[in-house]
C-alpha cells in the first residue's frame, strides 16, 4: 500500500509517500480501505515530534477515515465485507489501507458521500466526550466553543445548536464569524476586534456562560474563569497559546466552577466503542436528517500531504481538511 511516512519530525516537507505492506486486521480489529481521512492539529503535532503515539499505535499519521471494510479479525460480528464506515483510528489513517478496532467504526450516515464521512470521527468523538460527556452540557444551557471555523468549532457549534443550547462562538475574522452563524451560533465574536468576555457578559446580561470548550491555553484559561457563570464547566482539549499558566484559583471557588479536560487517543478501546454507540444513538440521526452536517474547507489528493499540513498551520480554513486516497 501507499502511506505517508515521516523521515524526520519537522516541518511539513517531511512528509513522502512511501509504499510498504498492507496491516492484517488483529482480533476485534476491521481492515478498511481508506477512500478518505481526516487532517487534524494532532497529526501536526505528531509530525513535529510534540505528540508521540501510544505504545502499540501505528507510528502514520491520520486519526480519522473512511472507506470500505475489505476483511474482518476473529470476533468481529457487526460489520461485513463491502460495509462503509467511517473510523476513529489509533493511527495510520493516512494510507491506502488501516486496520481498526471493530467498535471504533461507524456506518456512513444516509445523506453523506463515503468522501464527506471522513471529516466525522475525530471531531464528533472530541466534542461529544468533552462537552457532553464530561461538561454535562444540558438543553437551554449557554455554551461557548472558541476557534469556531476549526473543525471543532464548526462541529460543536452544530451539535450543542441541535441539543438545544444557545451557542457562543469566538473567530479570528468576520468571514469566519459569518460562518458561524451561519452553522447555528447565535453570538459569534471576532476576538481580532472584540473583547469577547465583555461583548458575552452583555449578550448573558452578566450571567456568563454554562460550559466552554477551550483549545487555545494561554490567557484564555484566565479569562474562561472570568466569563464562566456560577457552577459553570470548562473543558480544555488543547493549549495553542501554551499549557502553563498562572490563575486565580478563587474564581473556581467562588463560582463553584469545575475545570476539566481530557484527550481521546490513549483511551482504551472499549472506551472509545462507547462514545461511538452514544454518537450513533443521539447525533447520527441530526446528521442523516440534514440537521447536522460536517463543513469541508479543503480536499488534497494524498500526494498534497504537505499542503494540507500548510492549510492547517495557517488556521485560515473553515471547517475540515481532508486528504482523498482512492475513489
Amino acid at each position: 500500500m501507499r502511506f505517508i511516512n515521516i523521515s524526520e519530525h519537522g516541518e511539513p516537507e517531511v512528509m513522502e509517500i512511501k509504499e510498504g505492506q498492507a496491516p492484517d486486521p488483529a482480533k476485534g480489529e476491521v481492515l478498511i480501505r481508506v477512500c478518505a481521512a481526516g487532517v487534524n492539529r494532532p497529526d501536526v503535532m505528531q509530525r513535529q515530534g510534540l505528540y508521540a503515539p501510544p505504545p502499540g499505535a501505528s507510528p502514520i499519521l491520520g486519526l480519522e477515515v473512511s472507506g470500505e471494510v475489505v476483511a474482518t479479525g476473529n470476533d468481529v460480528s457487526a460489520w461485513s465485507v463491502a460495509d462503509r464506515v467511517c473510523a476513529l483510528t489509533n493511527g495510520g489513517g493516512y494510507a491506502e489501507y488501516v486496520a481498526v478496532p471493530a467498535g471504533q467504526c461507524l456506518p456512513v450516515p444516509a445523506g453523506l458521500t463515503v468522501e464527506e464521512a471522513a471529516a466525522l470521527p475525530e471531531t464528533f468523538f472530541t466534542v461529544w466526550v468533552n462537552v457532553f460527556d464530561r461538561a454535562g452540557l444540558k438543553p437551554g444551557e449557554r455554551f461557548l466553543v472558541h476557534g469556531g471555523g476549526s473543525g471543532i468549532g464548526t462541529t460543536a457549534i452544530q451539535m450543542a445548536k441541535s441539543m438545544g443550547s444557545k451557542v457562543f462562538t469566538t473567530a479570528g475574522s468576520a468571514e469566519k464569524c459569518a460562518a458561524c452563524q451561519r452553522l447555528g451560533a447565535d453570538v459569534a465574536v471576532n476576538y481580532a476586534e472584540q473583547d469577547y468576555v465583555k461583548v458575552l457578559k452583555e449578550a448573558t446580561d452578566g450571567q456568563g456562560v454554562d460550559v466552554i470548550l477551550d483549545m487555545v491555553g494561554g490567557d484564555y484559561v484566565e479569562r474562561n474563569l472570568e466569563l464562566a457563570a456560577i457552577n459553570g464547566r470548562i473543558a480544555s482539549i488543547s493549549f495553542l497559546r501554551g499549557s502553563r499558566v498562572e490563575i486565580d484559583m478563587m474564581q473556581i471557588l467562588s463560582k463553584r466552577l469545575t475545570v476539566t479536560g481530557s484527550t481521546l487517543r490513549p483511551r482504551s478501546a472499549e472506551a472509545k466503542a462507547g462514545i461511538a454507540q452514544k454518537l450513533r444513538t443521539h447525533i447520527w440521526p441530526l446528521i442523516e436528517s440534514g440537521e447536522i452536517k460536517p463543513l469541508i474547507a479543503a480536499r488534497f489528493p494524498l500526494a498534497d500531504v504537505v499542503e494540507s499540513h500548510k492549510l492547517m498551520e495557517s488556521s485560515k480554513h473553515i471547517g475540515k481538511i481532508i486528504l482523498t486516497v482512492a475513489d
